[in-house]
């Protein structure tokens, strides 16, 4: 057997009027994040993760914010085209540790519905999926509520 481990970050800016969306759930709150497409940093994160591993570059090489035909994209339909991608190569994922740091709202409600929208899209079983919420205890632009950016390690195995 064979293993690769990657690792993805992503943030973007809090702004109103924009849906909150992370690892593929609408979330309540009265700001969103900001980006071309859903800007669901999670779900950004998950797929650098899964193609850093592959040595395959990061989203903006498949998913240019420079094309028009990522404007406002779903988040988790990038996701299954990575998948494929990784599929494609003959790997499978072992796993995906992930972190989410936001002030607010208070994620630890949404973090089930999270986990198996991604296990879903990328078809594992959700105990295969962690995701953990926590904060940023006040400090830098996700202290201050100006932006929410999320982590993630992703184990993939042939």
């Amino acid at each position: 057997m064979s293993i690769r481990i990657g690792n993805g970050y992503d943030i973007h800016r809090l702004v109103a009027d924009r849906p909150l969306i992370l690892g593929g759930v609408n979330i309540p709150h009265h700001l969103g994040l900001l980006g071309h497409s859903d800007a669901d940093v999670l779900t950004h994160a998950i797929m650098d993760a899964l193609l850093g591993a592959l040595g395959l570059g990061d989203i903006g090489h498949y998913f240019p914010p420079s094309d028009p035909k990522w404007q406002g994209a779903d988040s988790i339909v990038l996701l299954q085209q990575v998948a494929d991608i990784i599929h494609s190569q003959g790997w499978q994922v072992g796993n995906i540790d992930s972190t989410i740091v936001a002030e607010q709202p208070k994620l630890k409600p949404h973090l089930k519905s999270m986990r198996s929208a991604i296990a879903k899209t990328l078809g594992v079983e959700i105990d295969q999926i962690s995701i953990k919420a926590t904060t940023n205890e006040k400090l830098g632009p996700v202290g201050r509520e100006e932006g929410i950016c999320a982590y993630s390690v992703a184990l993939l195995i042939s």
